[in-house]
């Protein structure tokens, strides 16, 4: 059964009492928030997700709900539990749903060890995947969220999960977040795109999420073998560019971008020599969206860029 099978009414009961779970990736989460805005939230950009039943396996319990006492009534707040523990400071009631997207963000990036992570968006095109690591600010969920509409399948928008088992790449497919200016950027680029109601005066500014598209949602459980390591950069009007980088550079900076490798230990190490070794790596500056397509494409048709 889907998420989307669910009435309205029915979700938001079960969101409510604690037994809504939803599998996303290798990862399945048991959720609670007697948040409207969640309930929403969920309905639209979850929808084409897996439904998990009361028995059911879940990696993670989460409860994004209203605090109690006078913070109920007067400027209303919002707290993620994880195992019934707090992980975040209190948030206005209208901050709801980034949060519970943050906090299943936290969730995977701080207790998943059969997986190197690494902070990345990820898209796939023709069973190869383009690892785009880059900090805040540098246009990679914009790049990320307009590739995803131009013919690459999204892996993840936040998170590599490279497998410590056989180095392959799996997906999370979770809805894409993008703020500030990037939210019009992507609504002019591709005006179908489906996003969640705007929240504003998050620690990120604007924040908004994109549904990932149905199709995608759908070949979560297809995993890509890596081939690019690509540092994406924006840089406003500049012409797309593509550099190579040294591999000793990008394994470097990887390491530096990655939640566990320091856990990990030598498995950590020798999964990221391996992914280095594995692909092609460059530094990516770019303009103009449809410049950058144009260079993500013709690395998959193998011609040069």
């Amino acid at each position: 059964m889907r998420i989307g099978e669910l009435p309205a009414d029915a979700l938001k009961r079960e969101l409510a009492a604690g037994r809504l779970a939803v599998r996303t990736g290798p990862f399945g989460f048991r959720l609670r928030c007697d948040a409207d805005r969640v309930a929403r939230g969920i309905a639209l950009l979850y929808g084409d997700y897996p439904r998990l039943g009361d028995d059911d396996f879940c990696d993670f319990t989460l409860d994004v709900g209203r605090v109690r006492g006078l913070r109920r009534w007067i400027r209303p707040q919002v707290r993620a539990l994880y195992d019934g523990e707090p992980n975040f400071e209190p948030l206005p009631l209208g901050h709801a749903f980034p949060l519970l997207e943050w906090t299943l963000n936290w969730c995977i990036s701080t207790h998943t060890f059969e997986y190197l992570t690494l902070h990345a968006a990820v898209v796939e095109r023709g069973g190869r995947a383009a690892i785009l690591p880059a900090p805040p600010g540098s246009g990679k969920s914009t790049l990320c969220a307009a590739l995803v509409h131009r013919g690459w399948r999204l892996l993840s928008d936040e998170m590599a999960l490279v497998a410590l088992a056989d180095g392959r790449v799996w997906p999370l497919a979770r809805p894409v977040s993008l703020k500030n200016a990037s939210i019009d950027v992507i609504r002019r680029f591709a005006p179908d795109a489906v996003m969640s109601e705007p929240t504003h005066d998050t620690s990120k500014g604007t924040v908004v999420h994109m549904k990932v598209p149905t199709e995608h949602v759908l070949r979560m459980d297809e995993a890509a073998a890596p081939a690019w390591i690509v540092f994406p950069r924006y840089v406003a009007g500049a012409p797309a560019q593509l550099t190579e980088r040294p591999k000793a550079d990008a394994m470097i900076e990887l390491g530096q971008n990655s939640f566990n490798y320091g856990v990990l230990g030598r498995a950590g190490f020798d999964a990221l020599a391996d992914l280095v070794t594995r692909c092609e790596c460059a530094d990516f500056s770019y303009g103009h969206l449809d410049d950058a397509i144009a260079v993500f494409d013709r690395l998959a048709a193998g011609a040069p860029s």
